[in-house]
């Protein structure tokens, strides 16, 4: 896909040469952090690490084609489909819940996860508004509950913490829920805007880059100071 604005495109291209900087970096730093936590919290750091991985691959097959003139949402999908589910999983190993409620909660968030990327890929790619409002309501409904019961997880960690274990906590539920609005909201920009709105395209990937680095580099970045501050106590 090359814009008839250069400028723009120019824009486009240096954010997903950024979002590819920035994961393959955060790869690197967690790799070296993962010792320095507690045994117990060293899968969630490594999980961190294999997260921000996967994600640079498909950022650089995303940054390369666009430099191509063509682009292929489903890198960013399959991306999503690996990622999202993982991020539930190290948040689940540090926030100190019981063996069989992490277990209880893996088998219900992360099947949810994986419907939710599911729904939302036929609508992304569809040109047709109707088909991209259906699959953004029907990827929306496991998108609520997947927040809902994270958010409620976050605030019951929180509260029975107490100094910098709490403040972490807080921390990761402010960027997770904040960062995970963006995501259907730069989906709906096509459907808002005129599908060759070349703004409108420019502002969904540079939101959807955005959002990818906040909820994996900056999360990861969460997850590993509530492991730290664990690990302390």
């Amino acid at each position: 896909m090359v814009f008839k604005d250069a400028d723009l495109n120019q824009l486009v291209y240096n954010a997903l040469s950024f979002g590819t900087a920035v994961m393959l970096g955060a790869f690197v730093y967690f790799l070296t952090q993962i010792k320095s936590v507690a045994k117990q919290f060293q899968s969630g750091v490594a999980v961190s690490a294999v997260v921000v991985g996967i994600a640079g691959y498909h950022y650089f097959r995303m940054w390369s084609d666009w430099g191509k003139g063509t682009v292929n949402e489903g890198y960013r999908y399959a991306d999503w489909l690996i990622t999202v589910p993982l991020l539930v999983i190290e948040l689940l190993i540090v926030l100190g819940v019981t063996a069989e409620r992490r277990k209880k909660l893996m088998f219900s968030l992360v099947p949810a996860t994986v419907l939710m990327i599911a729904l939302g890929y036929p609508g992304e790619i569809s040109s047709d508004d109707g088909t991209k409002w259906l699959y953004w309501i029907l990827a929306m409904l496991p998108f609520i509950y997947i927040l809902w019961i994270l958010a409620g997880e976050l605030k019951a960690a929180g509260t029975r913490e107490t100094g910098a274990v709490s403040k972490a906590i807080k921390n990761a539920t402010t960027v997770l829920l904040v960062t995970w609005m963006v995501y259907p909201i730069a989906y709906l920009f096509p459907v808002i805007f005129d599908a060759t709105n070349e703004g409108a395209e420019t502002a969904r990937q540079i939101g959807y880059t955005l959002a990818d680095i906040t909820a994996k580099g900056l999360y990861g970045l969460m997850i590993l100071s509530i492991a730290k501050a664990r690990s302390a106590d």
